[in-house]
């Protein structure tokens, strides 16, 4: 945890390999983070969510033969903008370029993307997903929201998936164990909870928090963030069969 005013440096966040290491490997299966660059409170960084993505990619890259891509760092965060430092991009421009990455991978030999997302905001990969039935490129969204119930629960969540909804328990945890040196002093005392937001898309965050927190990040915890990893990483299993042959698994 950084205290010292030292500002915290971002870890890397992009794979070391080769083109040989991935024609050693011949991977069937490509797994792209898509994160955010968007407000986290007092006490989380603007990469948030990028983090958290890239680190269940890894911990997914680590456990299986899949092909690990460098992260998408800026998306749809337009709900965040009264916050200085949050930058988006339109779900349009998102749309297209997973699909060109798709098109890209499929011409190099792979023909299986899993996009794994980091940001709730992210709608339009839902459809991206959707849309690519005979595209030629077999595409899939991790994590699910039953994967998020399941690693919840096996982690020890206590607050409802609904509250948790930014800057809270499950993402606080995440850091706390993966990249604690990025989680600055403040979230012990930063619960706060908003469960009617039903006008969210129309008028923003900051119609219902004024620290750009919802959710309970006082009962976050290290152990929790790791248990939710492993959660993940098992329930990473079910997509990588859907997409590749048996003989590729």
């Amino acid at each position: 945890m950084s205290g010292s005013g030292r500002r915290p440096q971002a870890p890397s966040l992009l794979p070391p390999d080769t083109t040989e290491d991935v024609r050693a490997r011949r991977p069937a299966v490509a797994v792209l983070p898509i994160g955010s660059f968007e407000q986290h409170g007092v006490y989380l960084p603007l990469v948030t969510d990028t983090v958290i993505a890239c680190t269940i990619a890894r911990e997914v890259a680590a456990a299986y033969p899949v092909h690990l891509l460098p992260p998408l760092t800026i998306s749809c965060s337009h709900e965040h903008e009264a916050w200085p430092g949050t930058v988006s991009i339109s779900a349009a421009t998102l749309h297209a370029v997973v699909r060109d990455i798709a098109d890209s991978l499929r011409r190099s030999g792979i023909g299986a993307l899993i996009l794994v997302n980091g940001h709730g905001g992210n709608y339009v990969l839902r459809n991206v997903v959707q849309e690519s039935a005979g595209t030629g490129t077999r595409m899939a969204l991790f994590p699910g929201p039953a994967d998020w119930d399941a690693a919840r629960t096996e982690a020890g969540v206590l607050t409802p998936a609904h509250s948790d909804m930014h800057a809270g328990e499950v993402e606080t945890s995440i850091l706390l164990h993966a990249h604690p040196e990025l989680v600055r002093p403040g979230y012990e005392i930063s619960d706060f909870l908003a469960d009617d937001r039903r006008h969210l898309l129309t008028l923003g965050m900051a119609a219902y928090t004024e620290s750009g927190v919802i959710g309970r990040p006082s009962l976050a915890s290290a152990g929790k963030g790791k248990g939710m990893l492993a959660a993940l990483v098992e329930s990473f299993a079910e997509y990588l069969s859907l997409l590749t042959p048996e003989e590729s698994r």
